[in-house]
């Protein structure tokens, strides 16, 4: 059951104050056993009776006692003031069993624009947990280097590790209204054979870009594979989009780059019924030993970057 919104305002604190004085018949007995003092206990027990919109206690010089409304909602109170106790009792368990470090490690790039958003919300649940992140863009040696969670771009020939789709992560191509206004702006996939193509770059095989055509393209269309040419090769994707963003030619970007520049015309999208198909995939996908990805803090994390809603 969803607890009301007037539920949800009320603390443990106002209930406690207000059981003490019910129990007392005094504002100055609760606070003695409380150890607080009495304008506290007095304060806590006014903001119960704001929340509620009822008088709980007709007060004069010399004694306390409970309203009609007062004593209607002691047992309530007593009830739900022993449910809270018990939630905040069984969470506080589940925190203190789970501890311990999590060596992980994330490329750059997207660890920086977006993981790093996420992770200290983690940390802020579960404050037994350390988490020790790398962001490198090798790929890491996962047994020698002792990683506990891999985030990768793809999980390609990893049959004997465990692996769990974390975050999308879209690909397009872009270039600045400059670049474009002095070279011309490709209508078709082959028209990319005449600009200055800029990608995140490894290997003589990323100059051969492979374009899909996207749903709301003309019927008909097929997959294009082309052979792009470029006087500027380099393996970050930061540095691709300051290319791009210095009017250096064409990139191929992941989505999470370039979302602000795009949206404020520093960018524009290029061939965009056309949709790049890369070796990295669409996913930012976690691996790890199945021995490794199965102890509690681990999960824990997967399970959290996996419901997050990512965004850059």
């Amino acid at each position: 059951m969803t607890p009301s919104p007037l539920a949800a305002s009320i603390s443990s604190d106002m209930l406690t104050a207000f059981l003490k004085v019910a129990d007392r018949l005094s504002v100055s007995g609760a606070a003695d056993e409380l150890g607080l003092d009495k304008s506290v206990v007095s304060k806590r027990v006014a903001q119960l009776e704001h929340k509620v919109q009822a008088t709980l206690f007709s007060r004069s010089t010399r004694k306390v006692a409970l309203t009609p409304a007062g004593e209607a909602y002691v047992d309530y109170a007593r009830r739900a003031l022993g449910e809270m106790l018990a939630g905040e009792e069984r969470l506080r368990a589940l925190r203190s069993e789970v501890s311990g470090r999590i060596r992980m490690t994330a490329p750059v790039s997207w660890g920086q624009r977006v993981l790093a958003k996420q992770l200290p919300e983690f940390l802020r649940m579960h404050p037994s947990i350390e988490v020790e992140l790398q962001l490198v863009d090798r790929m890491l040696d996962i047994g020698s280097e002792r990683i506990d969670v891999a985030l990768r771009w793809t999980a390609h020939s990893l049959q004997e590790l465990s692996a769990v789709q974390i975050a999308p992560v879209g690909w397009l191509l872009a270039a600045s209204p400059a670049y474009l206004a002095a070279h011309g702006v490709p209508s078709v996939p082959d028209d990319l054979r005449g600009h200055n193509c800029l990608c995140y770059w490894r290997e003589s095989a990323d100059d051969v870009w492979t374009l899909l055509p996207c749903g709301e393209a003309a019927p008909g269309l097929v997959a294009q594979q082309v052979r792009v040419g470029g006087r500027y090769h380099v393996d970050n994707p930061e540095a691709v989009a300051e290319a791009a963003l210095s009017g250096l030619g064409i990139a191929l970007l992941p989505d999470y780059l370039c979302q602000d520049e795009l949206a404020t015309g520093r960018l524009l999208r290029v061939l965009p019924l056309w949709t790049p198909q890369t070796k990295f995939g669409s996913h930012i996908t976690a691996i790890g030993a199945p021995e490794r990805m199965a102890l509690a803090r681990n999960r824990l994390l997967v399970g959290f970057l996996r419901d997050s809603r990512w965004r850059a």
